[in-house]
This record gives C-alpha cells, structure tokens and sequence, in this order.
C-alpha cells in the first residue's frame, strides 16, 4: 500500500476516533510491542479454538526487516506492506514505528470473570486520563490480576494514548468496560470478594495488613509461641490481603466518592513517609496490587 488517502487508509485512521470504535467495535494497536503482544494473544486464542484479537496487520518492509518475528506471528492474519506514508496516515504517533494492527474489541462478561475463581480485581472508578488507566492495567498485569474493571464515565481503554501506555498488557488479561459501580459491587458481593478503596484518609494502614500478612505465614494462628502464648492474629476488624479482594481507585482529581467509599468493606490508606501530600493513582495502585499480589502468592 503506498496511497495514504486511500479509503482503506483513512478507514484505519478513523479508528482513532471513540464513533468509528463504537460503530466497527475495533481499535487500533500502534508499534512493535503492541503488536507483537497482539498477535501472541490471537495466535493463542485461536489455537485453543477462538477467533482471536487481531484482524489485519499493516507493516513497512524495513520493520519486518528488522523484526522477522512479527512476520511469523501474523501468519494466521491479514498482513500488508505499506510505505511509511501509509503507516504514518494510519498511527497517532508523531513518529509511527512502522506497524500497525487493527483489533477486535474483546467483551467480558464481569459475571463469567468472577465465576473462573478470580481473586485479584483492579477497578477504576471514572478514571479519565488515559496513561493513568494504563499504568493501572500494566501494574494489574505484572501483579498478577485476574482482571481489570472500568466503570462507566472512566477513560475509553481502546484510545490511541491508552492503548500505547499499557504496553501490551491490554492484552494480556480480561478488561470489563463501561459498567455501572452498582453492578460491580453487586458482582463483588454474590462471589465472596472483599471490597479495598484506596483512599489516602483510610482508617486501615496498608504496611500493618502487609504486616500482618507476613506473621500469619510465619506464624499460624493455631500456633504457640516457646512461652505458651498464641501467635498474633489479624484483627477481627482488618481485611486480610490474602483473601480474593478487589481494589477500587478513584478519579485522579475528587479521588473516590463518598458512596464509593462508603460501598467498601475497608478504607485503605498507602502510608507516606516524606513530604509529598498523596500519591499519584497510578503509583499508588501499582502498590497496593503488589501487597495483594505478595500475600496472595506466599
């Protein structure tokens, strides 16, 4: 392909727009690692019997030159070659990498999630901006996640600027978008999960239930200490990380509402030590997935 105004080009380019995704229920991956991720998940659903993510490729000649292997990872779809023009007509970068993917928007039922024994649940409740979102589904991948749940009002995931700053991690596990937070909650509560808000005014301390994490597995609870005395157990009042749990993070500028608090089983604050006065949502998601994800693999 070497017209950039064709309307196939145009077409793709269009997908940058939320109308055209919602009309062709597609997106568009840009770069090699996003693609590459892209086509790994579509070769793996379709071996196991699916119909796979990724629908065509489009990619320059000195781009498969210098990565052969997007060339074998798209066997099993579409893949043209295109000038630079072509491809730069079709990417949002300024400076395009030479390969695109158009894909097909996955939905997931939250329900059928749950119902696979999910454990670990990264929800984000009217998060708007596109890198936050994506910093929070990249840490829910890399912590080990079940899946990742945006609510209604929250960022479209499927963005240009979202899709890139997830780093191919939107492929990598279930992502449930456009619910309204009574659903989930409602979800949450019928499949035994323990509702966290990460809120910086919590009244529960996230290093006292890592803490106390660590001494259950040190210590049993029906363990005695060479006095005689009992090993030290959780408080009655404080969730235990270990147990299937879903996070709620909130809105980068009001945070979680006060219904959204108040729907929580537990406030839970990400303790500061220096002088900044709260931490970023992305940041502080990153760690309370990973004090989740540590209990949960001990």
């Amino acid at each position: 392909m070497s017209n950039p105004r064709a309307d196939r080009v145009r077409d793709v380019a269009k997908l940058a727009g939320r109308p055209a995704r919602l009309k062709t229920g597609r997106f568009v991956a840009e770069g090699p690692q996003a693609v590459r991720e892209a086509l790994l998940s579509h070769r793996a659903d379709v071996h196991s019997g699916g119909t796979g993510v990724v629908l065509e490729v489009f990619a320059t000649e000195g781009c498969l030159d210098r990565l052969p292997e997007l060339a074998d990872l798209a066997a099993d779809v579409s893949l043209r070659l295109a000038t630079d023009e072509v491809i730069g007509a079709m990417a949002t970068t300024i400076s395009p990498q030479g390969i695109v993917a158009v894909c097909r928007i996955q939905d997931y039922d939250l329900d059928e999630v749950l119902a696979s024994g999910a454990r670990l649940i990264a929800v984000l409740c009217e998060v708007r901006d596109p890198g936050n979102a994506g910093t929070i589904l990249r840490a829910a991948d890399s912590a080990g996640a079940d899946a990742v749940v945006l609510t209604a009002s929250s960022v479209d995931i499927h963005n240009p600027k979202a899709v890139r700053s997830t780093a191919g991690s939107l492929f990598h596990l279930p992502v449930v978008t456009g619910v309204e937070f009574d659903f989930v909650m409602s979800a949450f509560r019928a499949h035994g999960l323990t509702v966290l808000a990460a809120d910086g005014y919590g009244n529960v301390d996230l290093d006292r239930l890592q803490d106390e994490s660590a001494l259950r597995r040190l210590a049993p609870a029906t363990s005695e200490d060479p006095d005689g005395e009992p090993a030290p157990t959780a408080e009655p009042s404080q969730p235990r990380l270990e147990n299937p749990t879903a996070w709620l993070f909130g809105n980068e500028a009001q945070g979680l509402s006060d219904t959204q608090l108040a729907d929580a089983d537990y406030r839970v604050a990400v303790p500061v030590y220096g002088r900044a006065e709260s931490l970023n949502v992305g940041t502080a998601a990153t760690v309370c997935l990973y004090a989740s994800a540590r209990a949960q693999n001990r």
